[in-house]
C-alpha cells in the first residue's frame, strides 16, 4: 500500500481555522488491502466533513443527532452495507481513524475537513498539525493561508521532526493582512538515511503569529454577523491576590510532589513585590502556611519557599475542605483590608485524586464552593494525571468564573505547571463588559468577563438584527489598575468594504461560522453546570445549531454510508479516543482469546475458563485478560433508565445491552435490571428482566419464568434457564453467554432485583466486536508496574499502560458472581477510575443507546 500524497490544507480568517486533509492511497497488489486513515487533530475542533472515494464509488459523511445516526449505522452494519461512526469523544474529538478496503490495482482518496477558533495564549495564536506519515510520500504538502484584518505582526513556523539543515524547507512570508507558510519537502529530504525506505517523522508542525494591536478592539461585520476582539495594550499590571491550594494525599506521593514543589518553587520566584498569597495544603487535614495573606516580600517568599520544600505527603484527599479554606482566606482579606479589593484576586487548586475525606458528594462540593466564591474571583482547577474527576473539575471551575486544564503524569508536569500559572500571572482588567446597543443584536456569545490577563484575547461573535449594520457598536467597560477603564469599538464601514473584496465570502462565512462555534462550545459548556429542564433545553439549543452548522460535536455523530462494489469496500471507523490533548493512535494485538479450563463445565456440557469477564452488581465491570493473568475492573455511574451497549459484533449484528435500574432504598445505588440479546440475522430477541424472560422472533414469542427449568432452541440459538439462578445464551458460531440472578435475600446489600452477565466464551467472535465488555474480548496489549503505596495504605497503586495511555490505577477486590449467585467469589483486580476512562475507548458515555435492542 503506498499514500500517493498528503495535503492539508489550513485556511485561517480573524481567528477561525478551516482545515482540509486529502490522502490519496494506492493498492499496487493483485488483491485487496485494508488500509487506516490516521489523523490527530486538537482537541477545540469539530469535524464537519468527511469522505472516500474509490473508483467510481463515494463514501459520504452525513452529521444526524446521536440516536438517529446510531439507528443509521446499526442498520446498515447489520444488513451489510458500507457503514461506520464518526463520533466526538465528551467534549474532545483528537483521534479520527478509519480502516477502509481498497481493492486490487485500485486507489482511494480521503477527504477530511475540521474548524477550530484559534485561542490567544502568551501572546500569539498558535495552528499544530500532526505529521506522522509512517513511510515516503510522494507529494507531501502543508499550506498554510492567513486573512486578518488588523494586519499580521509576526509569524513563524517550525517542525519537532525536523533536523536543523532541513529547516529551510519551510518557507513562510507576511505582509500586511496577508500570511503564509508552505512545507513542500521532496521524497529524499523525508529519507531518515539515504537508503532507508521510510520515514521516522513524528511530531508537531506548529505555525505561531499574532496580530496588529494598534486600535484598542477590532469590530468585524459582515452577512448580518459580527465578531469583537478584544486585547487592549499599554495597560499597568493588576496585584494579584493569590491562594494556591495543594493536594498532599498519599497519591501524590512520588514525582508528583517533586513537580508540584519545583512548579511552586519557581512560581513564589516570580511573583511581584506588591501581590500578596497564601498557601494551604489538604490530605486528610486541612493546613495553611499562614492563615492569611501576606505581602509577597523577600523575606515571607522565603519562609514560603521553606515551607514548601519541608511538606510531605499522607492521608486521604479533602478536596472541599481545602478548596473553603483557600475561599475563606481570599474573603476575609478582601473584607480586612479595603485596599486588597483592587487587587486581582485567584485561586488555583492542584489535585491528582477525587474527594475522598469530609464531603465527598460532588454536586454538594460544587454548591459549597460556588456559594463560598459568590462570583467575586476565578477558580482554575489543575487535575494531576488521570485519576481525576476532570468533568467534575471542570464544572466546578466553570461556574466560578474559571477553566480546569488537565496536568500529565510526565517529565515536563513542572513545565505544564508554569505554564499554566504563566498564563494567568499579569492580570490587567477585572469585570469586563462588553455592551451592545439591545436593539441592534439578536444573539450574542458570552461577553462579561471576570478579569483579561496579559497575553490572551476576548472574543464576542453574535447577530446583527435586521437593517441595523449602519448603527452597530460595542462599549467596553472595566476596571484596570487605580481607574476605570472604558472605550467605544464602532464599524469601518469603508475598511469592511476593502476587507470583502479582498477576501469575498470566505469572511462572510467564517465570521458565521466562528459565532455558531462558539455559541455551541458556550451551551455545551452550560450544559454541564445545571439539570432537568433547564439542561434539556440548553441540550436542545446546542444540537440544533452543530446540525444547522454540521458540527460533528458531543450532540451528533457522523454516519458514513455507501453502497457496496464488486471489490466489497467495507469501511469501519473507530470512534476518537478520550483525553483532554492529542494523543497517538491506538493499537490492539490481536491472538486467540482464551484456552478453556477442564475444571468447570457449563450447564451446556461446555468447559469454562477459571477467569470471565463480565458485569455485575452497582454495576461493576471486571475485564480478564489471561495472556497477561491480569484482571482489570471499573464503574459506570449512570442515572436509571439509562441504557448501555455491552457487545457487539458488527460483522454479524449480535448485541446486548443493558438498562440500569435504581436502587428502591433510595441510596442512588444503580444495577442491571433488564437486558436485551438480539443476533437480528436470524430475528432472535432475548429480553431478559429479574421476573421474566422473553424469547422472540419479531412477531412475540413465549415468556417463561425464572421458576422454570428449560432448554429453548430458535435455528443457532440455544438458551438454556437454571431455576431460579441463571441462564446461558450459546450462538452457533458467536460466543456463549451467561445471565446470572441476584434476588433480595434476608441480610442482602443490595435492595433491588438485578441482573449480572459474564461472557463464558468469545474466541469465535469478530475482532471487530465492541461495547464496553465486548471490547475486551480479544487480547489487548496492557502492562501495568511501579506498584507504589496509595491514599489508603490497604490498596495500593500502580502504573498502567493501556491503548497509548499511561493510568494509574488502585488495586482492589470485586466479586465473581459466575458460579455462585448468592456469595459470589472473590476478584483481586486493578481498578481504573473516573468510568474507565482511558481503558475503555471514548467516554463512557458513547456507549449510551437509545433502545434495549
Amino acid at each position: 500500500m503506498v499514500i500517493r500524497s498528503m495535503k492539508v490544507n489550513c485556511k485561517v480568517t480573524s481567528r477561525f481555522a478551516h482545515y482540509v486533509i486529502t490522502s490519496q492511497v494506492l493498492n499496487n497488489a493483485d488483491r485487496a488491502q485494508e488500509v487506516a486513515f490516521e489523523v490527530e487533530i486538537p482537541k477545540t475542533a469539530f469535524i464537519s466533513d468527511f469522505a472516500i472515494t474509490a473508483d467510481r464509488n463515494a463514501f459520504v459523511g452525513n452529521i444526524k443527532d446521536k440516536v438517529t445516526a446510531w439507528k443509521q449505522y446499526r442498520k446498515a452494519a447489520i444488513s451489510g452495507e458500507n457503514a461506520g461512526l464518526v463520533r466526538a469523544s465528551g467534549r474532545t474529538m483528537e483521534q479520527f481513524t478509519i480502516h477502509f478496503t481498497i481493492g486490487p490495482r485500485s486507489r482511494a482518496t480521503f477527504h477530511l475537513t475540521y474548524e477550530e477558533v484559534l485561542k490567544r495564549t502568551l501572546g500569539q495564536y498558535n495552528i499544530v498539525l500532526k505529521v506522522k506519515p509512517q513511510q515516503l510520500v510522494q507529494h507531501f504538502e502543508i499550506d498554510v493561508d492567513i486573512f486578518e484584518p488588523q494586519g499580521i505582526s509576526k509569524l513563524d513556523a517550525r517542525a519537532s521532526f525536523l533536523s536543523q539543515d532541513l529547516a529551510h524547507t519551510i518557507k513562510k512570508s507576511f505582509s500586511g493582512r496577508k500570511g503564509h507558510v508552505l512545507f513542500h519537502p521532496t521524497v529524499r529530504q523525508q529519507q531518515s538515511c539515504p537508503t532507508c525506505p521510510t520515514s521516522l517523522w513524528d511530531g508537531d508542525f506548529t505555525v505561531t503569529y499574532d496580530v496588529n494591536r494598534d486600535k484598542i478592539c477590532d469590530l468585524l461585520v459582515a452577512n448580518n454577523h459580527f465578531a469583537h476582539f478584544l486585547a487592549p495594550q499599554n495597560l499597568t499590571n493588576l496585584n494579584k491576590n493569590l491562594v494556591f491550594v495543594i493536594d498532599i494525599s498519599g497519591s501524590m506521593q512520588g514525582q508528583k510532589v517533586k513537580q508540584t514543589k519545583e512548579a511552586l518553587l519557581r512560581i513564589l520566584g516570580d511573583m511581584r513585590p506588591d501581590d500578596h498569597f497564601d498557601l494551604v495544603l489538604f490530605g486528610s487535614q486541612v493546613q495553611s502556611w499562614k492563615g492569611s495573606l501576606v505581602q509577597a516580600t523577600a523575606a515571607n517568599l522565603q519562609a514560603a519557599r521553606d515551607f514548601v520544600q519541608r511538606f510531605s505527603v499522607a492521608g486521604a484527599t479533602n478536596l472541599n475542605g481545602g478548596l473553603l479554606r483557600g475561599i475563606d482566606t481570599l474573603n476575609r482579606a478582601q473584607e480586612a483590608v479595603p485596599a486588597l479589593r483592587n487587587h486581582a484576586s485567584i485561586l488555583i487548586m492542584l489535585t491528582d485524586g477525587e474527594p475522598t475525606e469530609g464531603e465527598t458528594d460532588r454536586a454538594q462540593i460544587r454548591k459549597n464552593i460556588r456559594n463560598a466564591i459568590r462570583g467575586r474571583y476565578p477558580l482554575y482547577n489543575l487535575g494531576f494525571g488521570d485519576r481525576v474527576d476532570f468533568n467534575f473539575l471542570d464544572a466546578m471551575s466553570m461556574e466560578n468564573n474559571g477553566r480546569a486544564q488537565r496536568i500529565y503524569e510526565d517529565r515536563d508536569a513542572t513545565q505544564q505547571l508554569k505554564g499554566f500559572y504563566n498564563q494567568v500571572a499579569t492580570p490587567l482588567l477585572m469585570d469586563v463588559e462588553l455592551r451592545y446597543p439591545q436593539d441592534t443584536v439578536a444573539a450574542v456569545t458570552q461577553h462579561w468577563h471576570k478579569q483579561f490577563y496579559e497575553g490572551s484575547e476576548i472574543v464576542v461573535a453574535g447577530r446583527v438584527a435586521d437593517h441595523q449594520l449602519g448603527s452597530f457598536k460595542a462599549d467596553v467597560r472595566a476596571r484596570g489598575e487605580g481607574r476605570e477603564f472604558q472605550t467605544t469599538c464602532a464599524v469601518d464601514q469603508e475598511e469592511m468594504k476593502r476587507l470583502l473584496r479582498e477576501r469575498g465570502h470566505v469572511l462572510e462565512n467564517h465570521l458565521e461560522r466562528l459565532w455558531a462555534y462558539l455559541t455551541i462550545q458556550e451551551l455545551l459548556a452550560k450544559r454541564m453546570k445545571v439539570e432537568g429542564e433547564e439542561k434539556a433545553d440548553l441540550s436542545a439549543q446546542a444540537l440544533k445549531m452543530s446540525l444547522d452548522y454540521q458540527f460533528v460535536t458531543p450532540l451528533t455523530s457522523m454516519t458514513i454510508s455507501g453502497m457496496v462494489d464488486q471489490d466489497g469496500l467495507r469501511p469501519t471507523i473507530d470512534k476518537p479516543s478520550e483525553g483532554m490533548e492529542l494523543v497517538g493512535p491506538r493499537r490492539i494485538y490481536m491472538l486467540p482469546a482464551w484456552q478453556p479450563s477442564p475444571t468447570h463445565a457449563s450447564p451446556l456440557g461446555q468447559q469454562l475458563p477459571d477467569q470471565v469477564t463480565g458485569v455485575d452488581t452497582d454495576p461493576h465491570f471486571i475485564v480478564h485478560v489471561p495472556q497477561k493473568e491480569l484482571t482489570l475492573c471499573f464503574n459506570i455511574n449512570e442515572e436509571p433508565g439509562t441504557i448501555l451497549n455491552l457487545v457487539q459484533d458488527p460483522d454479524t449484528g449480535f448485541s446486548v445491552n443493558g438498562q440500569l435500574v435504581g436502587d428502591q432504598a433510595g441510596h442512588g445505588v444503580t444495577y442491571f435490571g433488564r437486558l436485551g440479546i438480539a443476533n437480528p440475522s436470524t430475528g432472535f430477541q432475548l429480553e431478559v428482566t429479574p421476573e421474566n424472560i422473553s424469547l422472540s422472533s419479531g412477531s412475540g414469542g413465549p415468556v417463561f419464568s425464572w421458576a422454570d427449568q428449560a432448554v429453548l432452541q430458535q435455528d443457532e440459538v440455544v438458551v438454556t434457564i437454571n431455576r431460579k439462578r441463571s441462564l446461558v445464551v450459546s450462538v452457533g458460531d458467536g460466543g456463549t453467554f451467561q445471565v446470572v440472578l441476584h434476588r433480595v435475600w434476608k441480610g442482602s446489600a443490595a435492595h433491588q432485583n438485578f441482573l449480572g452477565f459474564y461472557v463464558l466464551d468469545s474466541h469465535r467472535m469478530s475482532v471487530r466486536t465492541h461495547g464496553l465488555l465486548g471490547q475486551f474480548l480479544h487480547p489487548f496489549e496492557v502492562e501495568v508496574s511501579s506498584v507504589h503505596p496509595g491514599s489508603d495504605p490497604a490498596k495500593p497503586d500502580a502504573t498502567m499502560v493501556v491503548k497509548n495511555h499511561q493510568l494509574t490505577v488502585t488495586r482492589g477486590m470485586q466479586r465473581d458472581y459466575s458460579r455462585d449467585p448468592r456469595h459470589g467469589a472473590e476478584v483481586a483486580c486493578w481498578f481504573v477510575h473516573n468510568s474507565g476512562a482511558g481503558l475503555i475507548d471514548g467516554l463512557h458515555t458513547d456507549y449510551i443507546v437509545p433502545d434495549i435492542f
